[in-house]
């Protein structure tokens, strides 16, 4: 059963936000405010609508079992309730779902890293496509990529690639990607047909607001140095180019993107605060896996999550033993939906399983 105590609680909430912003008198609360209520928004308009379906199969019910009740009208009473049955359960696991604990940074944008693995200028290559096909995804999905730096490879792709990924619920269809991603092709430069197997490693990080990580500028060493790389004439005639370690943890940001060395720092700063924002989050949830018997991978940055079998034109995701065989649109981006519902869904149930709902 839905715990309806809870359920009323969050229209209670809802209704009191309602008036609050009716009203007008909320001065320097309205952002949180509106957010709050934008967030409940979906979840009160589900409640209502199961309300509203328990009221329709009581009502159905009551005139099934009333022994006045004539022969067609009972008949029609039978097939509303056998509906209504049917569309409360859906409504049920929806609700279900929407009441799971949310992560706090599903909502927020997220910064992209990829980074060539084992094969070579191969997994430069492949390290390219991969990043290519997040930048078609986030370009499907109405989303804005900054590119915040890159390495090239010798041979085409990149040695390392870094991004931006800005809009709405970003991190939430995004944060499955962290990991290994392994390639199975045979490169261009093969002349004897052999298929070649190479890797690239993906991190997603939520970016982090100035609220959710507290840098002291006497732990950041920063060093200014002229930008390398394709730029033009900007390139080795001004020193631009920002690179920040932060020295307890050792994390270090370069970033040259830019033409601005105040704006290649600002953004080397939002980096850094992000990395060590996912660090602090990582170990919370190996705490919290720690309890939890299924899980969509463990998060480990090493461990190998999908391989792209590119003579079978196949896809296959280990952590939930999903195998496509659509490689050409997902790695254009345009069904990589396929894996990262599936991905969120397998993450749902085992929410679900967790917290009992």
């Amino acid at each position: 059963m839905l715990p309806t105590d809870k359920l009323d609680l969050i229209i209670r909430r809802y209704d009191e936000l309602s008036a609050q912003l009716a009203s007008g008198d909320v001065g320097a609360e309205f952002g949180a405010l509106s957010r709050e209520h934008a967030e409940l928004d979906e979840i009160v308009s589900l409640i209502r609508e199961w309300q509203t379906g328990l009221k329709s199969l009581s009502d159905a019910q009551s005139i099934y079992n009333d022994a006045t009740t004539d022969a067609d009208l009972r008949d029609m009473a039978y097939e509303e309730i056998e509906h209504t049955k049917a569309a409360l359960e859906t409504l049920e696991q929806k609700l279900r779902i929407a009441l799971l604990p949310k992560d706090a940074a599903d909502e927020r944008s997220a910064i992209l890293e990829v980074r060539a693995g084992t094969g070579g200028d191969e997994a430069a290559l492949f390290a390219g496509d991969l990043f290519r096909m997040y930048a078609r995804y986030a370009e499907l999905h109405g989303w804005k990529v900054e590119l915040v730096s890159a390495s090239e490879g010798t041979m085409g792709g990149y040695k390392e690639i870094i991004a931006e990924i800005n809009g709405r619920g970003v991190f939430a269809r995004l944060k499955f990607e962290s990991g290994v991603h392994r390639v199975q092709r045979v490169p261009d430069t093969e002349t004897q047909g052999r298929i070649h197997t190479s890797a690239a490693t993906v991190a997603v990080l939520p970016v982090a607001e100035d609220v959710d990580i507290d840098i002291n500028e006497a732990d950041l060493k920063i060093e200014t140095m002229r930008a390398q790389g394709a730029g033009g004439q900007h390139v080795n005639k001004t020193e631009s180019a920002i690179r920040i370690t932060h020295i307890p943890t050792g994390t270090i940001v370069f970033v040259q993107e830019e033409r601005s060395q105040h704006k290649n720092r600002a953004r080397a700063l939002s980096i850094l605060r992000s990395r060590i924002y996912d660090t602090q989050r990582q170990k919370l949830d190996e705490e919290r896996a720690a309890n939890r018997k299924n899980q969509v991978g463990s998060g480990d940055r090493s461990e190998r999550i999908r391989t792209y079998n590119f003579p079978q034109g196949r896809v296959t995701d280990h952590r939930i033993n999903l195998t496509l065989y659509k490689l050409e649109k997902v790695i254009t981006g345009e069904a990589l939906d396929d894996i990262i519902e599936p991905l969120i869904t397998e993450h749902q149930a085992a929410l679900l399983a967790e917290n009992a709902l």
